[in-house]
């Protein structure tokens, strides 16, 4: 099972995951998004515009293609774990406060011993290749099933060690955007304040320090560039809408000979 994980494998082998964001609900946009050279697409449930229907579209078609399907969830709560139930799927936990509810999320995405998830979905063995027993994959789930939390509050950042410590948890992801405002140094006119780059240091060197991986959320190449040089381990792109949205002005700049737009966005 966990070599159909293609992002734990790119783990596994010390190299750099990059992804992109999915916020338009649709199996082809799932499709053009993983066959881009990606690593792995985070379906957003949280903040795109993709209900539960469209994520059960979306997850499957994008781990056809042999990359890593993850699926933020909207909120911090256990029965939101149920992307684990349809395929080498991972999840992401937003808006974490603390290495308690760390616990519980990893409680709530592990089978036991290692956690108190039920089980009852076939759905999940179907979709690895060679299809597992179900003995094989209650043995093996836990381990094959990557668990990422968000750092994007004062109280994560403030507990980051303890948070990077938690069993289970295999991926901190730092969002900027949230973390700067919870912070009270947001980011204005793309412009990184320092007291949000040291916040972000931190998490990077406490999760690293306990042997776990970090990620970055990134608005545009250039960004990812930099983060992949600094150090991150899974590394976001660009999304869906802002390429989609750049693309368009670009090719309609061109067409009546005005200058091209700035690539993507920025911070």
């Amino acid at each position: 099972m966990q070599a159909a994980n293609h992002l734990r494998n790119v783990f596994a082998a010390g190299k750099q995951a990059m992804g992109m964001w999915q916020m338009i609900p649709g199996a082809n946009v799932s499709r053009i998004l993983a066959s881009s050279g990606v690593d792995w697409v985070m379906v957003d449930c949280e903040h795109g515009n993709i209900d539960d229907r469209a994520m059960h579209d979306a997850v499957p078609a994008i781990a056809a293609l042999g990359v890593s399907p993850i699926v933020r969830i909207p909120d911090m709560q256990g029965w939101m774990v149920k992307p684990y139930n349809l395929t080498s799927t991972q999840i992401l936990v937003p808006m974490l406060r603390s290495a308690a509810q760390a616990r519980e999320v990893v409680q709530s995405a592990k089978f036991p011993p290692g956690g108190k998830r039920g089980f009852g979905s076939p759905v999940a063995l179907s979709r690895f290749r060679p299809e597992p027993s179900f003995t094989e994959y209650l043995q093996q789930a836990n381990d094959a099933l990557l668990t990422m939390v968000q750092i994007e509050t004062q109280e994560a950042l403030d507990e980051v060690e303890e948070i990077a410590a938690v069993q289970g948890v295999d991926v901190l992801f730092v969002g900027p955007f949230d973390l700067g405002n919870n912070l009270g140094h947001p980011i204005l006119d793309g412009v990184v304040p320092d007291e949000l780059k040291a916040a972000i240091a931190r998490i990077l060197q406490a999760t690293h320090k306990a042997g776990k991986k970090c990620g970055m959320y990134c608005a545009n190449g250039a960004q990812a560039q930099a983060s992949a040089a600094q150090g991150f381990d899974m590394i976001n792109v660009a999304t869906d809408y802002t390429s989609l949205q750049t693309l368009v002005k670009e090719e309609f700049s061109v067409a009546s000979s005005q200058a091209k737009p700035e690539r993507g966005v920025s911070y």
